[in-house]
């Protein structure tokens, strides 16, 4: 054999075991969003890719990832908040957003968890921008306020979802009930087809503005977006504290010229406190990194409501220890 050829043989074997190495030292991360048309899905679309960093990956110096050594994160449609806690609990998911009202109530058992087992396992890596109601209504449907409603096909979304368990507080504070509509439990883009074609008067959603599905729909068909307000039903905000007041500002979606008051709810990533505090402690520093900063101003409308600021404000359940650990870091947190 030549020295050449022995040369050859032995950088490949070295190759081959470098590669081995990485390969055992890659893990996988993914993050339980909601549907495709909603913001979940987009945003924990960017937040993967933000702290992923497989092995073989460009140094972050050098122009390549900025993520966690070794980790590969997946954004996963899902049915929503409820279905995502269940995952964390399940084991089935490491990660996941929800709706601060949904996750305080897992975490303790209370609101839409009572005589359930509590979640007590639950923690959170970061608070993310607020979620806003949303009532879209057909133009054709003459439907101006909630108690427009009674009478009307209505979608309030799928069980598992945390718009289904808002839209029932919302028709409850102004006096309505399921029974006073006809209920359809659909995702907002089959919602929003369905009003293309006739069926449906108005459908709920919540999530950042703008919502893929309902910019979608407000280019092809005329729209309204129905104000929300603890003003005309202050029972919703004396028995859920967890609502602000927002508004979604005019021209957000096409020939919705007006600003239209409604409420909100905070979007929150968690995760489970059997999760390593060395690891969440790397997905948070990642998360917060200029590198990430540039991914969710371009990459979202609602990303640059995303901030580090933000980020440990309206939490309803503990920080997972690693996320503690940073924010401890960046004096956040005492």
């Amino acid at each position: 054999m030549t020295y050449a050829k022995a040369f050859t043989g032995a950088a490949l074997a070295l190759g081959l075991i470098a590669t081995a190495a990485s390969a055992q030292q890659m893990s996988f991360f993914r993050i339980g969003t909601g549907g495709t048309a909603g913001t979940y899905y987009p945003i924990g679309g960017l937040i993967a890719n933000a702290i992923s960093n497989p092995p073989g990956s460009r140094a972050c110096d050098a122009g390549g990832s900025c993520g966690v050594p070794g980790l590969v994160a997946s954004a996963l449609a899902s049915n929503g908040s409820v279905a995502n806690v269940n995952a964390i609990a399940g084991g089935t998911l490491e990660s996941a957003f929800a709706q601060s009202d949904v996750a305080s109530w897992a975490y303790n058992g209370t609101g839409i968890w009572e005589g359930k087992p509590a979640v007590e396992s639950l923690r959170a890596i970061a608070n993310l921008y607020p979620e806003s109601i949303h009532l879209v209504a057909s133009a054709a449907s003459g439907v101006k306020s909630v108690a427009d409603l009674k009478g009307k096909r209505v979608s309030i979304d799928e069980p598992g979802s945390g718009t289904l368990v808002d839209a029932k507080i919302i028709l409850e504070g102004y006096g309505l009930s399921e029974s006073d509509i006809t209920v359809e439990n659909l995702k907002p883009d089959q919602a929003a087809d369905r009003m293309r074609d006739g069926a449906m008067d108005a459908f709920f959603f919540v999530g950042g503005y703008p919502a893929g599905a309902i910019a979608e729909l407000a280019s092809q068909h005329e729209i309204t977006l129905v104000p929300i307000s603890c003003t005309e039903a202050p029972t919703i905000c004396e028995n859920y504290t967890f609502f602000a007041e927002d508004t979604v500002p005019g021209g957000t979606y096409d020939n919705v010229a007006e600003d239209t008051p409604t409420l909100a709810v905070g979007a929150q990533w968690i995760t489970s406190a059997d999760q390593p505090e060395e690891l969440i402690y790397e997905i948070t520093k990642a998360m917060w990194n200029d590198s990430t900063r540039k991914l969710l101003d371009s990459g979202h409308a609602k990303g640059k409501a995303i901030t580090k600021e933000n980020a440990v404000k309206g939490l309803g359940i503990p920080l997972h220890p690693g996320a503690e650990k940073f924010y401890k870091e960046a004096g956040l947190i005492k």
